[in-house]
């Protein structure tokens, strides 16, 4: 015998070659502790966190011997110096491992002799208490258990004295019965039949049962399900009643990690109520299909396409005699969409489909499909203007930004009983395209001018002729006029903005300055009257009994909207108003002056339209807010009309300042405080008191106030003001 110090990388053996050699393979080994050679028995013994490789096989313990006579290795555990037993075999082969108080392996034939065995197969747990491996996937075991429960005392198994085993396919146990908590039961089965495939198996689904007062006795949700692979997998299921009734359902899973996941969930069903024979006898075909799909935001960051889809007949639920959830929606809808978009590219697409359908009034709307396409702001000229000394100029064009967008829509608007029946004419499309184009510059130093124009352009199939009917005595469509049309609208604005700064400095008092920014808007928008007959997108028609004339526009059920009625010729001012000071720290350490919010906006607002005879001037808006203590928020508002009321409370065009020495009459105001206080610093514990009065709090925690708890405390306080022409003011407050 020889006696040394093992390596500490796993080595092979070296005794005798020709005997590893016999093998298949080589056979490794080693151990912490020691190895022991018996040179002239042939037999290696390792001690000590000792380990032996052959093939695919690892076998680990705290003592092994090796015989290289037999072909045979014998691994168990150790008892430490309290008794207890540490260093229990561990056997792995490929997929397979698992523990026990004594391992046997022949390198030969492959067999082996385990006692005490726990391991894991498939979804469940076998202990056994001798188990014999009879080739590469199947033992034997005597005297075995089958749990699902992950416990090395199980709550619960199913007991057997003898067991079959195939590795990845099925377990087999003889006469059998279930122990609860170690005691044994009077449910007893001749045999036991478990599969232990790794991954999904097909299978039946066991139906439910039990009886419906309108469709009699039933089986419900049976079926078969298939595990497809892994990344989906179906069940096809049905349904059956005593009185006639059947149904049929297909469940789809699919997921692809990282990528995407979904189900699609198709229905359909023939419920009969009744008899045939009798006056209430109805025969109902109803279908339901559910879609989900779930794209993951990473997979295809620029391209993603999701779906959620809920349609079918609304009886679906209501004639079900296990009605779900869904029994008590109102409305149902779908929407399918994908959106693209190009990386370092001002271009961006979306294609939907949408639909929602009401169970109250059967009306469905189809919108198939809906796309836009949209170029993002761009400056086509930058860089290209040519002319030289007009620096200004210059700068305009550089400044010129452009975009697109476009919007097309094709939508279907119907019953469910009626959707199909007359789709030309329930139909409704168009496309639409908008172009806003802007520029600003500095002029006079001190001001940008931002001039714009937004041009519109719309296409459309079809557009509809309206008139007087003198029966209903109110203005009916009288004709769809189905023709390829286009109408163009646009309108112009321009602003001039610019800040004004005043500051106010103190020397030796505590506030070092107060500052005050005003920021002045003056901007003007053009739009001309679409509704004149030069433009051809309005109509004339009688609008009431007397005979009085008024205007249509033919595009009036146009999905994507028409040109706009009326001129706009808008003057519109506005000025807001920022306050806030500095003032020194208390501290003479500390230099940084500190800033205050005094009145974080106070701005006003109104305009004046040229293009109006009377009442040009609109209401004067007034809109403030700002935050007190660094805790409070403080918003206040009120609208001014600057027209006086007559005897009968309407507007005349009189101003209120020259009437009524004022600037105008206040019709509505508003003011809002809100406070809100939470906790900082909640994982601070105090270890102020004594010992005692720490112990007492610990012992019965609930007898006091933990104010480390995180909490949020908000307080809001809100009034209202309104003055409606001669109508009584009224004021309310809300808390």
């Amino acid at each position: 015998m020889h006696l040394s110090e093992p390596d500490t990388n796993i080595v092979p053996d070296t005794i005798k070659t020709g005997l590893s050699n016999d093998l298949k393979s080589k056979v490794e080994y080693n151990a912490k502790d020691s190895m022991l050679f018996d040179i002239e028995n042939e037999k290696v013994y390792l001690f000590g966190d000792a380990i032996v490789k052959y093939e695919a096989i690892t076998l680990k313990a705290a003592y092994i011997e090796v015989d290289w006579t037999k072909r045979t290795v014998y691994a168990t555990g150790v008892k430490d110096s309290t008794g207890k037993e540490i260093g229990s075999p561990e056997f792995s082969d490929g997929g397979e491992s698992f523990t026990a108080k004594t391992i046997t392996y022949n390198f030969d034939s492959e067999k082996g002799r385990i006692t005490e065995v726990y391991t894991q197969e498939g979804g469940g747990y076998i202990l056994a208490s001798t188990t014999k491996k009879i080739d590469e996937t199947s033992y034997y075991i005597k005297s075995g258990r089958y749990t699902t429960c992950n416990l090395p005392e199980p709550h619960y198994s199913i007991n057997s004295n003898k067991l079959k085993v195939i590795q990845n396919k099925k377990i087999v146990t003889g006469p059998a019965y279930l122990t609860i908590a170690d005691v044994p039961t009077p449910l007893v089965i001749p045999f036991g039949f478990f599969p232990n495939k790794s991954g999904r198996n097909n299978g039946i689904i066991i139906p439910t049962y039990g009886e419906s007062t309108a469709l009699g006795f039933y089986l419900r949700d049976g079926g078969y399900y298939f595990g497809l692979g892994d990344y989906f997998d179906m069940a096809l299921t049905g349904d059956i009643y005593s009185l006639g009734s059947w149904g049929s359902g297909s469940i789809i899973n699919y997921a692809n990690r990282y990528k995407y996941n979904g189900s699609l969930n198709l229905t359909y069903k023939q419920i009969r109520t009744s008899d045939r024979e009798l006056p209430d006898f109805a025969l109902n075909k109803e279908f339901f299909i559910r879609w989900n799909h779930k794209q993951d935001p990473k997979a295809r960051p620029n391209s993603i396409f999701s779906a959620q889809v809920n349609a079918g007949t609304i009886d679906n639920f209501t004639v079900d005699p296990q009605p779900d959830i869904n029994y008590l929606r109102n409305e149902f809808r779908s929407s399918i969409s994908y959106s693209k978009s190009w990386p370092g590219k001002p271009y961006n697409f979306t294609i939907s489909a949408n639909h929602n359908q009401n169970s109250s009034s059967r009306v469905v709307n189809v919108t198939l499909p809906e796309a836009s396409f949209s170029i993002n702001r761009f400056n086509p000229l930058k860089g290209k203007d040519k002319i030289s000394g007009t620096k200004w100029h210059s700068k305009m064009v550089d400044n010129l930004g452009v975009s697109l967008r476009t919007n097309l829509r094709n939508q279907l608007q119907a019953t469910d009983s009626t959707l199909f029946d007359n789709i030309s004419d329930d139909m409704q499309n168009g496309l639409a395209f908008t172009v806003p184009i802007s520029t600003s510059l500095k002029v006079f130093k001190h001001f940008t001018l931002s001039p714009s124009v937004t041009y519109n352009e719309r296409w459309y199939l079809s557009t509809i002729r309206r008139g007087y009917s003198s029966t209903d005595n109110q203005i009916v469509t009288l004709d769809t006029v189905r023709q390829f049309t286009t109408q163009r609208d646009f309108i112009t604005s321009a602003s001039l903005n610019t800040r004004v700064y005043g500051l106010k400095q103190f020397k030796g008092k505590k506030i070092a300055a107060v500052r005050h920014v005003m920021s002045h808007t003056l901007s003007f928008n053009y739009r001309p009257d679409f509704s004149e007959p030069k433009y051809g997108y309005y109509g004339i028609t009688q609008i009431n009994a007397e005979g009085d004339q008024g205007t249509y526009s033919l595009f009036q059920n146009g999905i994507l909207g028409g040109p706009p009625s009326g001129k706009l010729g808008s003057l519109a001012y506005s000025i807001d108003n920022n306050l806030e000071m500095k003032v020194k720290p208390k501290s003479d350490t500390i230099t940084d002056l500190k800033k205050i919010k005094i009145l974080e906006s106070l701005r006003f607002s109104t305009s004046y339209n040229l293009a109006l005879d009377s009442l040009n001037l609109s209401n004067i808006r007034i809109d403030g807010r700002t935050t007190l203590f660094n805790r409070a928020s403080l918003s206040f508002g009120g609208v001014v009309n600057p027209y006086v009321l007559d005897t009968l409370g309407r507007t005349i065009n009189t101003f209120e300042l020259s009437e009524n020495n004022r600037l105008g009459r206040l019709t509505s105001a508003n003011v809002s405080l809100g406070f809100s206080l939470k906790n900082i610093n909640t994982d601070r514990k105090s270890n102020a008191g004594t010992q005692a009065e720490l112990d007492q709090i610990n012992a019965d925690p609930f007898g006091y106030v933990d104010f480390s708890v995180p909490y949020n405390l908000g307080v809001s306080y809100s009034m209202t003001y309104t003055k409606s022409g001669l109508n009584p003011s009224a004021l309310n407050q809300f808390v």
